[in-house]
C-alpha cells in the first residue's frame, strides 16, 4: 500500500489527483494527515511544502524536487510528487503532472509547447496539441461578448442505457410518460424564468441525454416554448444534440429546420455494429449513415458526430476504422472522447483503465486518429480532460474551417455565465479577477438530479436560478 504524508500543507485533493493517475483509486486520512493508495506499491512518502514556496517529496533518504523557477504551491505540491510516482512506478503519463480538467488554460499561459514539456512534463505530442488548442480556445472565446450567457437545456433520458454511462436509470421507452411531464415542467421552468432574463444570449445548446428521445410532438413543443420564450437573435449560436440516430425522425429534423437550427449533433460513438449491439445502444454504423445523410439533404451544414475511444468489444484499430469512416462523411465537427470511468455505470473500473506501463494500444490509436483528423483538415478547437479514463488521455473536439463550437469552449472556460434549464443541470456565475485576464471565480447553482423530482419542482428550480443571477 503507498502511504503519502502530508507536510506543511493540507492538500489532500492535489495529492489525491496525482496518486490517481499512478495507484488507482485513494484514500485521504485527513485525521492521520495522509493519502493511502492500496492498489499502490509498499512505499511510504513526505511530500513537503516549504514557506519559500517550494515542494520535495522525501522517499526514504531520496528527495524529489524541480530545480528551477517556481511555480505556485499547488503546482509544485504536484511536480514534486509526480517526479518521485514516475521514478518509484516506472511510468510516465501522457499529461505529466498536469491533473486538471483543462489543460488548455495550463497552455495558454505558456510562450510555447516546450515550456509544457520543461515545467509539467508533459509528452511532446500532447504538449503541442495544448498549445494549439489553447489559441483556438481563446480565438472563439473572444467572440463571446462577457456580459452575454449562455443557456442549457438538458433532457436527461435515452431511448436504452449504455454499458459505459451512469447518467440514466432505466429504458425510458417503458416510461414514455415521464418524458411527456419532464417536457411540461420544462416548459413551466423557461417560461417563469424568460421575462426576467435582460442579458443577450450567446449561445443555446439543447443537450442529454437524447433530447430526440422525445416524440415528436413534445419535441415539437419544446422547440416552439423555447424559441416563443427566450430572446435568440441573429448571431445566437443553436445547437441540439440529436444524439442518438435511433431516436431522430424526418419529423424531429424539420421541425428543428422551421426554427432555423442548422447546428446539430449525430453521435455514433463507433461505426462498428456489433460494439453498439454490446453496449447497449440500439442502432447499427449503417443507421447513422442513414440518419446524416437525411440531415444533410435537409439543409443541416453543421454537424457534430462523437467517437469514443478504449470501448470494449472492438481493438484500437478498429477505432481508427470508426475515424476513416466519420472523415469519408465530412461533418463540420468530429469530437474524439476517451472512455473513462462513470461512478455509476454498469461497466467497471478494470474494463476502463488501461494500467500498461509503456505507451498502449488505445494511446496509439487515439494519435493515429489525431493525426488522420489533421490531415483532412481538422483543427482542434477545444478540450477537457476527466478523472478515471484509459492511459490518462484527453477528450479533444476538432472542427473544419471556422465551425467550432462557441457552447463548448465557452462552458468549459469558465469565464462565461451559464444559465441551465431541466434536471441535473449546474447553472454557473464567472466573476473576473482583478489583474487576472483569463481566470474567473465561479459560482454554481445546481438543479435536482432526480428526473421526477425535478417535474414536481421545476417553479422551486427557477425561483432558486432568479435568486442566484439575481434576476
Amino acid at each position: 500500500m503507498l502511504e503519502v504524508i502530508l507536510r506543511g500543507h493540507d492538500k489532500f485533493y492535489l495529492v489525491s489527483d496525482v496518486v490517481r493517475m499512478f495507484c488507482g483509486v485513494p484514500e485521504e486520512l485527513k485525521e492521520e494527515g495522509k493519502v493511502i493508495a492500496p492498489e499502490g506499491p509498499d512505499i511510504k512518502l513526505v511530500n513537503e511544502l516549504f514557506a519559500d514556496g517550494r515542494s520535495v517529496t522525501h522517499c526514504g533518504s531520496k528527495e524529489y524536487k524541480f530545480n528551477g523557477e517556481l511555480l505556485e504551491p499547488g503546482r509544485e505540491i504536484r511536480r514534486s510528487l509526480y517526479m518521485a510516482l514516475a521514478d518509484i512506478t516506472s511510468k510516465d503519463m501522457p499529461w505529466g503532472c498536469l491533473t486538471g480538467i483543462r489543460p488548455t488554460l495550463v497552455a495558454w499561459e505558456e510562450k510555447s509547447a516546450e515550456d509544457l514539456i520543461v515545467k509539467y512534463f508533459v509528452r511532446p505530442d500532447k504538449a503541442r496539441l495544448a498549445f494549439e488548442t489553447s489559441r483556438e480556445e481563446q480565438r472563439l472565446l473572444s467572440k463571446v461578448p462577457e456580459n452575454s450567457l449562455g443557456v442549457y437545456v438538458g433532457v436527461p433520458f435515452c431511448p436504452s442505457r449504455c454499458e459505459y454511462c451512469s447518467f440514466i436509470s432505466s429504458d425510458i421507452s417503458c416510461h414514455m410518460d415521464r418524458l411527456v411531464n419532464y417536457e411540461a415542467a420544462l416548459e413551466r421552468e423557461i417560461k417563469m424564468m424568460a421575462p426576467s432574463i435582460n442579458r443577450p444570449l450567446s449561445s443555446l445548446y439543447v443537450g442529454g441525454g437524447t433530447p430526440t428521445v422525445f416524440e415528436e410532438r413534445e419535441f415539437a413543443a419544446l422547440l416552439d416554448c423555447i424559441y416563443s420564450n427566450l430572446k435568440i437573435m441573429p448571431g445566437c449560436e443553436v445547437t441540439v444534440e440529436a444524439g442518438r440516430p435511433d431516436t431522430i425522425t424526418p419529423g424531429k429534423l424539420e421541425a428543428m429546420r422551421e426554427h432555423g437550427i442548422t447546428r446539430i449533433c449525430i453521435n455514433p460513438q463507433t461505426m462498428r455494429s456489433e460494439t453498439l449491439l454490446k453496449l447497449g445502444r440500439k442502432h447499427t454504423a449503417e443507421d447513422t449513415v442513414e440518419v446524416y445523410r437525411q440531415a444533410c439533404d435537409m439543409g443541416f451544414d453543421l454537424i457534430n458526430m462523437d467517437l469514443i475511444a478504449g470501448l470494449p468489444y472492438e481493438n484500437a484499430e478498429e477505432h481508427v476504422r470508426s475515424t476513416r469512416k466519420l472523415i469519408g462523411l465530412a461533418p463540420a465537427n468530429i469530437t474524439v472522447h476517451t472512455l473513462y470511468k462513470k461512478r455509476r455505470a454498469a461497466m467497471s473500473r478494470e474494463k476502463v483503465m488501461d494500467l500498461e506501463k509503456s505507451r498502449g494500444e488505445l494511446d496509439e490509436c487515439v494519435a493515429e486518429s489525431y493525426d488522420l483528423l489533421q490531415e483532412a483538415g481538422y483543427r482542434p478547437y477545444y478540450m477537457y480532460r476527466q478523472k478515471d479514463t484509459g492511459h490518462g488521455l484527453e477528450n479533444t473536439g476538432f472542427a473544419k474551417g471556422d465551425t467550432g463550437s462557441i457552447y463548448n469552449v465557452a462552458m468549459m472556460s469558465d469565464s462565461r455565465d451559464v444559465l441551465s434549464f431541466g434536471a441535473g443541470g449546474m447553472s454557473k456565475r464567472c466573476f473576473a479577477q482583478e489583474g487576472e485576464l483569463y481566470k474567473h471565480r465561479v459560482e454554481r447553482c445546481p438543479t435536482i438530479k432526480d428526473a421526477l423530482v425535478y417535474i414536481e419542482r421545476a417553479e422551486e428550480m427557477a425561483q432558486k436560478k432568479l435568486e442566484f443571477f439575481e434576476m
